[in-house]
């Protein structure tokens, strides 16, 4: 194979596994019956009239597996980051003593852990429709290449690399959506 068709290749396996990285990244977030800093990624707190990142202003603790706690830099971040939390609709009431913000986590329903379940393996299914998007995109570079001159044996060989590369990145969303489902589900 040229360099070009091995640049089409590795760009495409490169792409799918952002695609993976994300995946992980959004189920990192899906809350699974205990405390997860994670789940407080994506809040941004009015910090002197500029949004921030709440790990940028308070300093984040999971104590035990029901609680996570924020102590903010500054007293007056208290009011803000209670704000933040409630408008980011991830299900928590903060409770403030003054010192410190604490999060308690209920247990999961059995009815909120299939929901969860659903979240997950619909953030799969996306993460999937992303990977096969991926690999049209290399398919059909190849097939530019194909129409400039390449040999169609070279371009075959180069599309079952891509779908080889494919079914793997496949696999792999499905053990990570199998992972975080059986991790929702322990009680």
């Amino acid at each position: 194979m040229n360099d070009t068709v091995e640049n089409i290749i590795s760009n495409t396996a490169q792409l799918m596994r952002k695609a993976i990285q994300h995946l992980e990244l959004e189920l990192s977030r899906v809350r699974a019956g205990k405390a997860n800093p994670q789940i407080l990624d994506g809040i941004m707190v009015e910090y002197y009239g500029n949004p921030t990142p709440l790990g940028q202003v308070a300093n984040i603790a999971t104590p035990d597996a029901r609680t996570i706690t924020l102590q903010p830099w500054e007293k007056n971040m208290f009011q803000p980051i209670e704000r933040a939390i409630i408008a980011s609709n991830i299900g928590l009431n903060p409770s403030n003593d003054g010192n410190i913000i604490r999060l308690f986590l209920p247990p999961l329903t059995e009815e909120r852990r299939k929901d969860l379940v659903k979240r997950v393996n619909g953030e799969g299914e996306q993460a999937k429709v992303a990977i096969r998007s991926i690999r049209r995109d290399g398919i059909e570079a190849i097939k530019k290449l194909q129409k400039d001159g390449m040999s169609e044996d070279a371009a075959k060989d180069a599309e079952a690399s891509i779908q080889g590369i494919t079914d793997k990145e496949i696999i792999a969303i499905d053990a990570v959506c199998k992972d975080k489902e059986k991790e929702i589900m322990t009680v």
